[in-house]
């Protein structure tokens, strides 16, 4: 494996951003997702089993996290509004 190879199969938190849109299969269904807190212990121990660099295969599941969160966010503004 070459260094760069190497690199692209690793991303740090830094190069992904926190704002990946990338829709989840496994997504909760709309109106039974979990709460937003739930949702971001599970990406904090993603990252933590990563040790900040994530494998491709991390990638996608932190991605589909992400998305999961920000809609258990959205939902919780709504109740709140």
């Amino acid at each position: 494996m070459t260094l760069a190879s190497s690199a692209e199969n690793r991303l740090s938190p830094k190069r992904l951003g926190a704002y990946s849109l990338h829709m989840s299969s496994t997504s909760p269904a709309p109106g039974k997702s979990r709460p937003a807190d739930v949702v971001n212990e599970e990406i904090r121990a993603l990252w933590m089993r990563a040790e900040g660099q994530l494998t491709v295969e991390q990638r996608q599941q932190y991605q589909e996290l992400v998305t999961e969160w920000a809609e258990a966010v959205r939902e919780e503004i709504v109740k709140a509004a």
